[in-house]
């Protein structure tokens, strides 16, 4: 008999979480209202941070802190190539140019190193990319931040849960955070704007949605708050309740789901020890805890694009889903034709991004599902 196909991720989903989004259904209120502050409120006290904004998406998130920073034509954002194509697909569409710096070859994340040679007069935000749940070395890229008077916000998409150094990631500062069904906990579709910075916050609320001057919910009446009007013209990013019922029962289970997500992240890196073909991306040397979003691991035996491909396909036939996080933003077609897209050259970025794939990792795998993969790669690659 066939083994079940096993997916490159899916979504945890507990009978608490199906009877918080029933209760919202029945209660007759399914938009933006109460159950949307209360997972504001919930993400907050567990991130620390002093606010947070939900919304739709991160990409959502993001649209929203470009425009609150009024980046736009003639200016540039700094991001790594190694990220998904969203930030810098918004980067273009606002007018502005992205400036595309490298990563640290082994833990793919962007560092002062990079990002400082590509800092002009031009720079209006830097977006450094915490990666497969690891924290991006914080501390000497704010720094660099505040002495060049440029602002940063953290692309924390993979990072809920990590901590950079004694700090959880979105703790201070800004960052933006994902709820995809991928992610650590998942609302379906969602993201999270956390920051410390009151006015991007305020402008952020305001834009979220239709760019009205207050809540246009009135937790007493259920209603439209009547004195709701237009400050500036503003998008429709605003999460419903049903996506934020969701969101409150994952969150409870965030230190549950990540502690899993570890144990079998762990279990890979053991049993991996023993395939030089198959190399785990590195840990940052600095403290830090993993949130272990992905397990990302490159293909090393002949450094071949196509090698790396085979191996998606071949473990794809024995029933098990693999993932590519990333293909480099500057390889793909549109960025490949932009005149003038690349100032800097990548090797790193360009090297893993030839040889890495994103294995299954999800809180409700088995040891035995690790094993399989496992077995499955060393099949594969020691034909």
């Amino acid at each position: 008999m066939a083994n079940p196909v096993l997916p490159l991720s899916r979504p945890s989903i507990s009978d608490e979480d199906v009877a918080a989004v029933v209760d919202v259904l029945r209660s007759g209120w399914i938009t933006t209202g109460r159950r949307t502050g209360e997972f504001e409120e919930a993400f907050r006290a567990r991130i620390g941070c002093a606010g947070a904004v939900a919304t739709t998406s991160a990409t959502a998130a993001m649209h929203l802190v470009l425009r609150a920073l009024d980046v736009g034509p003639g200016d540039e954002v700094i991001t790594p190539s190694m990220t998904w194509v969203s930030t810098v697909n918004l980067i273009v569409l606002a007018g502005a140019r992205p400036v595309f710096v490298d990563v640290d070859r082994e833990t793919l994340m962007t560092g002062v190193e990079h990002v400082e040679p590509a800092i002009t007069d031009r720079t209006r935000l830097i977006v450094p990319v915490h990666f497969a749940g690891a924290p991006a070395d914080l501390g000497p890229l704010r720094a660099l931040a505040r002495r060049r008077g440029v602002p940063l916000v953290e692309d924390a998409a993979h990072a809920l849960g990590a901590r950079y150094r004694d700090e959880p990631v979105g703790g201070s500062g800004t960052a933006i955070f994902s709820f995809h069904p991928i992610k650590n906990i998942t609302t379906g579709e969602g993201g999270m704007l956390c920051s410390d910075d009151e006015r991007l916050l305020e402008r952020v609320r305001r834009l979220r949605f239709h760019g009205l001057g207050v809540d246009a919910y009135d937790r007493e009446t259920q209603g439209r708050a009547p004195q709701a009007e237009v400050i500036e013209p503003g998008y429709k990013y605003n999460l419903t309740d049903l996506a934020a019922a969701l969101g409150i029962t994952q969150l409870a289970r965030l230190d549950e789901l990540n502690t899993k997500r570890a144990t079998l992240g762990e279990c890979y890196r053991a049993a991996l020890a023993d395939v030089p073909e198959v190399r785990p991306l590195g840990l940052p040397a600095y403290p830090m805890t993993h949130a272990w979003h992905l397990f990302v691991v490159r293909l090393v035996a002949d450094g071949a694009h196509g090698d790396r491909d085979e191996l998606m396909k071949q473990l794809k036939e024995r029933g098990i889903g693999t993932g590519l996080h990333f293909r480099a933003v500057h390889t793909q077609k549109y960025y490949r034709e932009m005149s003038d897209a690349l100032r800097y050259r990548l090797p790193n970025t360009e090297w893993n991004a030839d040889r890495i794939c994103s294995l299954p990792l999800f809180p409700d795998m088995t040891f035995a599902d690790v094993r399989r993969v496992v077995d499955g790669i060393k099949d594969v690659v020691r034909r």
